[in-house]
């Protein structure tokens, strides 16, 4: 026991990961840049197919980070939806440069346009990864 608690001390605080879904490489990358800005790590899909089968093989993602506009077979706002209803701890923050009003989301999840500042969606996510 007193040596688990040593290891578990030694490997730091757990890691919280958030997946990012982004069909455009340099939004992808940049997007990440703002998670790991708030002190988390992030996972990289590149529409919501590839999401969802991340999702299905982890149980270690604490937030959802998607655009709306995607190809595949849903674009963000049902992806949000599809993980609101399969994953409901997950929290989800949507973004969209095409979008002129909020979109009906699912309870608690955030939604900003683009272009939106780093600023707040690093202030979201540390928010959320409490």
């Amino acid at each position: 026991m007193y040596g688990q608690r040593i290891d578990e001390e030694r490997a730091g605080p757990q890691r919280q990961f958030v997946l990012v879904v982004e069909d455009e490489p340099l939004l992808l990358l940049m997007a990440g840049d703002i998670v790991e800005d708030a002190g988390l790590e992030p996972i990289f899909a590149r529409n919501a197919d590839e999401a969802i089968l991340i999702l299905e093989s982890r149980d270690d993602v604490r937030i959802v980070f998607t655009d709306v506009r995607m190809p595949g077979s849903m674009d963000g706002i049902r992806l949000a939806g599809a993980v609101r209803d399969r994953w409901p701890p997950i929290k989800l923050v949507v973004v969209s440069g095409h979008m002129y009003s909020d979109p009906q989301l699912p309870d608690g999840a955030r939604f900003f346009r683009k272009p939106y500042s780093s600023e707040q969606i690093v202030a979201t996510l540390r928010e959320m990864a409490v």
